[in-house]
């Protein structure tokens, strides 16, 4: 028995430091720098869309990684996220991870998708698909999977919405 201790403490001492002898690239700053524009935000607390709230509209869509028409708006999520920089945050947020949003948001189906404009009386202010805004996710909430086109049409809604308050 002892010597089984011993050799499985040796085979995880060797697994884990086995990767330790990589080196860092010398532009690895450099590198964290660049990635950090022009992405998608990984939301994992409220306060991060309140914070982008000051800067303009989010765009959130609440998901999970085993769902495949989440998977599907990745790439959908970062072009926007490229056109769009600047102008509006897109978050995205993993419902499994993040118990937070779930509750807050009530979410019952993913992919769930809104987009939010401001805060009024300690409440989200949502934007609709019509361009009226609500309080009312529920009404504003979208859906599934959507075009990209789809998604530009309601941030540029959002967009026009926050610079003539």
């Amino acid at each position: 028995m002892k010597k089984f201790i011993i050799l499985l403490t040796l085979l995880t001492v060797v697994l884990f430091t086995a990767g330790c002898t990589e080196e860092v690239p010398k532009n690895a700053t450099n590198l964290k720098n660049t990635s950090e524009k022009n992405h998608v935000v990984e939301a994992t607390q409220l306060e991060q869309i309140n914070k982008s709230l000051q800067k303009g509209p989010v765009l959130l869509k609440i998901g999970a990684d085993w769902c495949e028409a989440c998977q599907e708006m990745k790439p959908i999520l970062s072009e926007l996220a490229k056109e769009y920089d600047g102008k509006a945050t897109i978050m995205s947020v993993d419902a499994d991870n993040s118990f937070e949003f779930a509750n807050y948001f009530v979410i019952n189906s993913i992919p769930d998708s809104s987009v939010i404009v401001g805060i009024e009386n300690g409440k989200y202010v949502y934007i609709q698909e019509d361009g009226n805004v609500s309080n009312d996710r529920l009404r504003s909430r979208i859906l599934g999977v959507r075009d990209k086109e789809e998604f530009k049409k309601i941030l540029d809604l959002a967009i026009q919405k926050v610079k003539s308050t």
